[in-house]
């Protein structure tokens, strides 16, 4: 199986909403996510509106892909937080530069999903979208280090 490949193919775009990938304060901020009408029908979105929230997977498409340092590094290059592999971080270097993101749902348009909360920048490629359901979310005990909560303070903190 190693060396085997995949072709994916867009779902939708996001429209709208911030320009720039950037670190923090992506809170408030509005989107649209445009469904690939040559491929779906507004059934696709029948019943969505039911939901709070989605999960969202895209592909990091405005990122270097020569910046792609796969073994232990610090989170943000801070020398005050611990080296940790690629697979401890969740930032857009990785080898198939994909992302996923749980955003509001605010309003379905037809094809058109209005949400709020989206790290994902105008133009971005969205592979596949999916309702939250509470029922996936952890079970058990959640733990993590506190590096995590100190990086990510303004994560979703309002652009002022």
């Amino acid at each position: 199986m190693t060396g085997q490949s995949i072709t994916l193919q867009p779902v939708a775009h996001v429209i709208g909403g911030r320009v720039e990938p950037t670190d923090d304060y992506w809170g408030g901020t509005q989107a649209i996510i445009r469904i690939n009408g040559s491929l779906f029908s507004t059934d696709s979105t029948k019943g969505l509106e039911e939901f709070s929230h989605l999960e969202v997977v895209f592909h990091f498409h405005l990122t270097d892909k020569s910046d792609l340092p796969l073994g232990a590094r610090r989170p943000r290059d801070n020398p005050d937080w611990p080296e940790v592999g690629t697979f401890g971080h969740r930032n857009m270097r990785r080898l198939n530069w994909l992302g996923v993101s749980r955003c509001r749902l605010l309003k379905v348009d037809g094809l058109d999903l209005h949400v709020e909360d989206l790290d994902a920048v105008d133009g971005t490629p969205v592979l596949d979208i999916k309702p939250w359901f509470t029922d996936f979310g952890p079970r058990g005990l959640v733990h993590q280090p506190t590096w995590p909560t100190e990086m990510l303070s303004n994560y979703f903190a309002p652009r002022d």
